[in-house]
C-alpha cells in the first residue's frame, strides 16, 4: 500500500526516489521541486491536524504529530 502510494507520487513527480547500492538496501524519498510547491497546502493541513488532535484522540484514534 505505502509502496504503491510512493510510486504514484514519484510517477507524478511529487517525490524523488534515490536508491543506494548497499546491504541492507536503502531507499530515500524527498520532495521534488514540483512537490515543494505543495508546501503551503501541507502546512495548512498540518495546522488543521494540530488544531483537531484532541477531537481525534477523544474518538480513540492513534495520533502521531510530526509537522516539520
Amino acid at each position: 500500500m505505502l509502496t504503491q502510494q510512493l510510486r504514484e507520487l514519484e510517477r507524478d513527480n511529487i517525490v524523488s526516489r534515490e536508491v543506494y547500492q548497499q546491504v541492507p538496501p536503502k531507499v530515500e524519498y524527498s520532495l521534488s521541486d514540483y512537490g515543494k510547491s505543495l508546501t503551503k497546502v501541507l502546512d495548512i493541513l498540518c495546522d488543521w491536524g494540530e488544531a483537531h488532535v484532541e477531537h481525534l484522540m477523544q474518538n480513540g484514534e492513534k495520533v502521531v504529530l510530526r509537522c516539520e
